[in-house]
């Protein structure tokens, strides 16, 4: 079997890009770790049902009258938009049980939709690495796409942090120079996830805001082994949990 390619993009203005990109043959994995997809995946190991991003709120209020059942999540600039009945804190999103969730999120839900067109588009975070990894494995595609969905037009260093997770766990791959740099970026913290997310710019803006348990919860490691997978714009569990924490 030949090696997988590994390939990573590490900021919004080559998110834009995915659209027109030939992805049919790329697994792609979207990570926003503070902290759109750690919310994604702890509703889905909670037994959420399934999850709709969308990129607008326009949009999401469109969907909420044909599915009036379902919850209005999300943020923008970090705070809860008004009217919807969840923020974007994961701490929000582990009593969710049965409910239909509709998200947009300033870079998470966006970075998720650029991937629409590959052959799968899986929800990671640190709380599902491991899942993650397996599922990967279990997939072995030609390519893989590591999707860091960033701050506004930024890179977010906690995003590439868990991009480099994946590169690490995955030895015997072909990285990319940028799968090169989001690994080396991991080993410095590898044993200390939490202090890479404190020092992050998203890390430090939310605890001073006061939402360090948003931080502390995300960089928990492999707590569920859980992993959301995208299908016609719909995120549902792809792998069942054996423990809901």
């Amino acid at each position: 079997m030949n090696a997988m390619h590994i390939d990573v993009t590490l900021s919004p203005p080559e998110i834009d890009l995915l659209p027109q990109a030939s992805l049919g043959r790329t697994v792609c994995v979207v990570f926003d770790i503070l902290r759109a997809t750690s919310s994604m995946v702890t509703a889905l190991a909670h037994g959420a049902g399934h999850i709709l991003p969308v990129l607008s709120i326009e949009e999401a209020l469109i969907l909420k009258e044909h599915n009036p059942d379902a919850l209005l999540g999300g943020e923008r600039f970090g705070n809860k938009i008004e009217g919807f009945d969840l923020g974007n804190s994961p701490l929000e999103y582990r009593e969710l049980a049965g409910r239909r969730i509709i998200t947009t999120t300033t870079n998470g839900t966006v970075a998720l939709r650029a991937c629409e067109k590959a052959e799968s588009v899986l929800v990671g975070a640190f709380l599902n690495m491991d899942a993650i990894v397996v599922r990967l494995r279990e997939l072995s595609p030609e390519k893989i796409m590591l999707v860091c969905a960033g701050t506004f037009r930024e890179l977010a260093l906690e995003d590439v942090l868990a991009a480099g997770a994946v590169c690490a766990n995955l030895p015997g791959a072909a990285l990319s120079d940028a799968a090169v740099i989001a690994m080396s970026a991991f080993k410095r913290y590898e044993n200390d996830l939490l202090s890479g997310l404190r020092e992050s710019r998203n890390g430090r803006a939310l605890i001073s805001a006061g939402r360090e348990g948003d931080v502390e919860w995300s960089a928990q490691n492999s707590i569920y082994d859980a992993v959301g997978e995208m299908k016609s714009g719909i995120i549902t569990l792809g792998r069942v949990p054996d423990t809901v924490l």
